[in-house]
């Protein structure tokens, strides 16, 4: 049935938690009231990628772009534009100059974007698999069981230039092409979407807005190396990805698409999902397969690869979702196209959740080769409260710190490697002048000793003492040899630790300390915090500017402030425990921090 309106309502977990439910049903209620069933269709979708500005709603053909909905907004949204077409302005987008716009493509946050793996998610509803084949979904899949070999398909993921987008980069054709050289009675593909990093969840909401895309890429490669069964292993705390991934199996066994002689070729594929419990580790390439066997997450040695002998000791092809989602596209569109985005040695584009002290944080497709620079100030906006840019922090636990220094630094694998971070699986936390660089070289170390399975020594003792170092150096403890031995025990890990969780743990104090070796130095000689997040640094005081309003004294949780009321108050320093609330509650700027 045609419509001659339709109404996008962002459905991603981000937008669900801020009433996208109500306000869907909201605007299927006030459509019905005014007696446009038959004219309008209210659709829910996954995520628009604007996540700062959610819950977002976009009417079309007028293309209206509607930012921070509520469920109350319903009623005015169907009245003004679908009745009378007119655009509610208090609702669309605007910039800091005060300019509205209620068009996506004049918005900057979108503007320098280029959306493949992000091409559905907002655009259709991800529970129908008649909107994914309406948008070319399942025509890859077609075209390679009755146009082209499994050789010929392997050429063209060759061509592309298509490399894990998971963390390490490596060239997908090639892990294909091991595993399709195997003789073997049974081959898997697996779909890694334990996605673990904090601050990300790229993998999350492609899974939400576009399943469809990752069944046919896992059975497109199933095609492509001689597998019949997939796995797609995410984590449990990811309950409408699994429901909608649930969803989308079933549509496509019914269509055809998975099963017995799909489409009615000689070929059968079909995919299984397996829970994780939200072990970081797992996300390593042998860990996670122990726990799809049932075993405990933990990695082993490599070699052999799981390409040669993985699941259940058969060859197995093991990709990200971001990496699943490139391949129907590159099969469609073709391999040259693909590499004709991005740079020579890192084709195609890089989805990031941006997030941080940033005024536009959400996910950012962009093409490889992006300045730092372009994303940080003319997709995100700029830093918060026009504080000053400090660093971002990509790749998670696993990367490293990019300094202001370089900012104009083309984002692909090989700069950020060269830079001491990593791509990683694409989170990206921007840092402003008050953050304190051990502190999140802490909060990292910390994340990697929990997440630790520690099954290798290097990991399970190295992690902990890098952490108990940066922990003594913040309380004002530190020496000149705890730096030396931050170094010397962050590289001994690199060197000697099993997997790639204990190689990269060290990564973030090895960067930081590289950079920001002054602020170390603050630290240790001059027992000084400059961004005042390390509390056993603190001092606070109170300055002339007190009125004596007694405000203080009554928020403080310790009872640490003395006075008489409209005479200037003390804080005594051996009772503080250095909250903050003073601060927070004077009105007269009379608390100061050193």
């Amino acid at each position: 049935m045609a419509y001659k309106h339709y109404v996008l309502v962002c459905g991603g977990t981000g937008c669900e938690s801020s009433k996208a439910d109500d306000i869907f049903n909201n605007l299927k209620a006030e459509v019905a009231n005014a007696g446009l069933e038959n004219d309008v269709q209210v659709v829910k979708t996954g995520c628009f990628g604007f996540c700062e500005k959610g819950p977002i709603v976009k009417v079309l053909p007028e293309d209206a772009f509607y930012v921070e909905v509520k469920p109350e907004d319903a009623e005015e949204i169907v009245k003004e534009t679908l009745v009378k077409g007119r655009i509610v302005k208090r609702l669309a987008y605007a910039d800091e100059s005060g300019k509205t716009s209620a068009i996506p493509e004049e918005i900057g946050f979108y503007q320098k974007q280029m959306r493949i793996v992000l091409r559905n998610c907002g655009l259709i509803d991800p529970e129908k698999i008649d909107e994914y084949i309406a948008r070319d979904g399942y025509a890859a899949l077609e075209k390679v069981l009755f146009e082209m070999t499994p050789d010929e398909v392997i050429e063209e993921m060759k061509i592309s230039g298509l490399r894990g987008r998971g963390g390490a980069g490596f060239p997908t054709w090639m892990k294909w092409n091991f595993t399709k050289q195997v003789e073997s009675d049974v081959k898997y593909i697996v779909c890694n979407a334990d996605e673990g990093d904090p601050g990300a969840y790229m993998d999350r909401s492609t899974l939400e807005g576009d399943p469809h895309s990752i069944l046919e890429a896992m059975a497109i490669a199933g095609y492509a190396v001689g597998a019949q069964q997939g796995f797609i292993y995410i984590r449990a705390e990811y309950p409408l990805a699994i429901k909608r991934l649930e969803i989308a199996m079933a549509q496509a066994r019914e269509y055809g698409l998975l099963g017995q002689n799909i489409l009615g070729s000689n070929f059968s594929f079909d995919i299984e999902i397996r829970l994780g419990a939200g072990a970081f580790v797992c996300g390593e390439e042998t860990a996670l397969l122990a726990s799809i066997e049932g075993k405990r997450g933990m990695p082993t040695p490599k070699p052999p690869f799981p390409a040669v002998c993985g699941l259940w000791k058969k060859p197995t092809v093991i990709n990200n979702v971001e990496t699943w989602a490139n391949v129907p596209v590159i099969i469609t569109k073709g391999g040259k196209w693909f590499a004709s985005i991005g740079t020579e040695k890192s084709s195609g584009t890089k989805v990031f959740a941006l997030t941080g002290k940033i005024k536009n944080s959400g996910l950012v497709e962009v093409p490889m080769g992006t300045t730092l620079r372009e994303i940080v100030y003319d997709i995100g906006g700029g830093i918060k409260g026009g504080k000053a840019f400090k660093a971002v922090q990509t790749g998670g636990p696993s990367g490293g710190v990019i300094t202001a220094k370089m900012i104009d630094t083309p984002i692909d694998f090989d700069n950020l490697i060269a830079a001491g971070s990593m791509m990683g699986s694409g989170g990206m936390i921007v840092m402003d002048e008050d953050d304190c660089i051990i502190d999140v070289a802490k909060f990292y170390q910390e994340f990697c000793v929990e997440e630790s399975c520690g099954k290798c020594s290097p990991c399970r003792i190295g992690t902990r003492k890098l952490y108990d170092i940066l922990t003594k150096i913040s309380e004002g403890k530190g020496t000149m040899q705890d730096l030396d031995q931050l170094k010397e025990i962050g590289e001994a890990m690199k060197r000697a630790a099993l997997c790639g969780l204990g190689q990269t743990a060290p990564n973030p104090v090895l960067s930081s300390l590289h950079y920001f070796y002054d602020e170390y130095l603050e630290h240790i000689q001059d027992k000084k915090c400059r961004a005042g997040k390390c509390k056993k640094l603190i001092t606070y005081t109170i300055n002339d500017n007190c009125r004596g309003c007694t405000l203080c004294a009554r928020k403080c949780p310790v009872n640490c402030i003395s006075g008489e009321v409209r005479q200037k108050h003390t804080i005594d320093a051996t009772k503080c425990i250095k909250c903050g609330e003073c601060m927070k509650n004077c009105k007269f700027d009379a608390i100061e921090k050193k």
